[in-house]
């Protein structure tokens, strides 16, 4: 499967490697250019792109960068890329650590939903409950006791139905999590994130979470996007 990969931080770097270690083709990008890609790309066997060819290049393609800095992202990213492109949001909000306040999250929207409006495009939310180590290292054949499940949001059946697929792959069951607005659920300080739970887990998790924030995870009064407390 051809796969693009926006954003080369540790989450954007560990599906490089794995995707392409899978047998995958990928495409990364970032926002300093393919040349800043040249040690991963070697590496890895992926192929260093723009964030234009990288919007273009996949079959599913990840979204990978903080939330902070997706509206810096190029306003026409995803003009013209088939509906039946799968984009996953991998982001989670942290406004007093890193992004500042976004009124619309801090105002009751799912940060999916909020970053699937700045990009103009349906996303997914998956793969934003999984520290980078336990992607790295911790995926586990199907049926493995233990084996780690992550949850995926979304409006599409298909769309998630083929991320789930490529989890999979990784080592990871794949648990449908509701609608894009329902992807609350799985935002930090939920009983499912970072928990590294099974299945089963996973489904109780969900079902006892909470929309309500907590305190430390809501922006600190006159913060503003961008400008971390």
């Amino acid at each position: 499967m051809d796969i693009g990969i926006i954003g080369a931080g540790l989450i954007g770097g560990t599906l490089t490697r794995r995707l392409s270690k899978l047998g995958h083709k990928v495409f990364i990008a970032n926002s300093r250019g393919p040349a800043s890609l040249a040690e991963l790309a070697a590496e890895s066997g992926a192929t260093a792109v723009t964030v234009h060819e990288a919007a273009r290049s996949g079959e599913i393609v990840f979204v990978t960068i903080p939330v902070c800095r997706i509206p810096d992202l190029p306003r026409d990213l995803f003009d013209g890329v088939s509906p039946d492109i799968v984009v996953v949001d991998t982001g989670n909000y942290y406004p007093q650590e890193r992004d500042g306040r976004i009124d619309a999250i801090e105002e009751g929207m799912s940060e999916s939903r909020w970053v699937a409006n700045q990009l103009g495009r349906p996303v997914l939310k998956a793969l934003n409950t999984l520290h980078w180590r336990s992607l790295l290292d911790e995926g586990k054949p199907a049926g493995a006791p233990g084996r780690i499940a992550l949850p995926v949001s979304g409006d599409d059946e298909a769309h998630k139905a083929k991320a789930m697929r490529l989890f999979d792959e990784l080592g990871f069951d794949g648990i449908d999590a509701g609608r894009l607005d329902e992807s609350w659920g799985q935002q930090p300080g939920t009983p499912v994130y970072a928990a590294n739970l099974d299945a089963e887990g996973v489904r109780r998790a969900l079902s006892i979470a909470s929309p309500e924030r907590k305190p430390e995870l809501r922006a600190a009064p006159n913060s503003s996007i961008g400008k971390p407390v």
